[in-house]
């Protein structure tokens, strides 16, 4: 089998990586597909991958631990039995289940593991995943670090800067009884707080508070694990890439909340992210921590290059319609990093407008 060409994720990922593999129903498959491009530890069975682990140092620990789901679920009592251990502290583990059983991926999701693929799966997309994760691990703590760096590469043009604040404090005034009339809806509608804040990702890799008026029940987040496992809410790939999926059709969201998304009222908040430079008013959308993790490509990196933003190209361009696909938001977010301008954004700017008069499918 050849071996890939390098790149800034998979450079030197080869003999550097260890894996630590425990199964047989596809041991064979994986011993084809990866050995190539790794350094695996063969186990036949969970007692012996134990045991294997309990003989290594600190200096010997592989990178990931890859274990097939066997039929007792006894895989996730050993993962609890390493995420407890100071020695495994950190350590990538990703499963590998022959059964969409609901339970198994509820366990999963409940003990964080990196991953879990339901067989059958691409071993280039599992292989590409698991050079990202080692990747990713060693530059998450020094991410302030390399925060600053990226910085250093973009910034944001004086001219979109002025923009950025004129129209976004312009609109914060004049749309602030229309804000008023929502925050008293939203008070009256259900009880918990107006404003939904959460972590995002924006330029560089830079995480900001993130602020949108409050379109779900207070018990959302409690329902995301359950709802996520559910077969109508199965993502396009009908289950045969990683098994953490997006949830469509959100029936947590209340009513009122579907009409603040629907008309994209629910966004108005972000204004003040506008505002104090957190994002700018033309951009890629900014992405939940654990998306902006599952982009694992040097390709897809492309997009944290330039600015976030509060509408993009992929608003304006399918925005209503059922066939946009993640890959056609990606590339447009890449080509955007790479040819945003003044102009481009007045464009953008014109057009969202009757875009967000489209009923919102996307």
């Amino acid at each position: 089998m050849t071996r890939p060409i390098a790149n800034e994720w998979n450079e030197n990922a080869g003999s550097h990586t260890k894996i630590a593999y425990a199964g047989l129903e596809l041991k064979d498959l994986v011993a084809t597909e990866l050995n190539p491009y790794f350094q695996i530890a063969f186990n036949d069975s969970l007692e012996d991958l134990e045991e294997y682990l309990g003989n290594q140092s600190i200096l010997t620990i592989p990178e990931i631990v890859l274990l097939e789901v066997d039929e007792d679920g006894d895989c996730f009592l050993l993962v609890e039995r390493l995420k407890k251990n100071f020695m495994f502290n950190g350590m990538i583990i990703v499963l590998i289940s022959l059964s969409n059983d609901r339970d198994f991926r509820l366990t999963a999701m409940r003990l964080k593991v990196h991953d879990f693929y339901i067989y059958p799966f691409s071993m280039s997309d599992l292989r590409e995943r698991l050079n990202f994760l080692v990747k990713f691990k060693l530059i998450k703590p020094k991410l302030i670090d390399i925060t600053e760096e990226v910085d250093t590469t973009y910034k944001i043009p004086f001219s979109k800067r002025l923009l950025d604040i004129l129209i976004s404090g312009t609109m914060l005034l004049i749309l602030s009884p229309i804000m008023l009339l929502i925050v008293i809806a939203i008070k009256l509608n259900s009880r918990g707080p107006v404003i939904y804040k959460s972590k995002r990702v924006g330029t560089g890799y830079k995480v900001f508070d993130f602020y949108k008026f409050r379109s779900m029940r207070t018990n959302a987040d409690k329902l995301l694990v359950e709802l996520s496992t559910q077969n109508q809410y199965a993502n396009e790939d009908g289950g045969t890439k990683a098994a953490f999926v997006k949830i469509k059709d959100d029936p947590r969201v209340t009513k009122l909340g579907k009409f603040l998304r629907n008309s994209s009222l629910d966004e108005l908040p972000q204004l003040f992210n506008i505002l104090v430079g957190d994002m700018s008013l033309v951009g890629n959308r900014p992405l939940p921590v654990y998306e902006a993790e599952m982009l694992t490509s040097n390709e897809w990196s492309m997009r944290f290059l330039g600015p976030a933003g509060l509408t993009g190209l992929w608003q304006i361009t399918k925005r209503g319609k059922l066939d946009m696909s993640e890959r056609e938001r990606k590339k447009l977010d890449n080509f955007y990093a790479q040819n945003h301008s003044f102009w481009l954004d007045m464009k953008i700017i014109i057009k969202t407008v009757p875009a967000l008069l489209q009923k919102e499918k996307v």
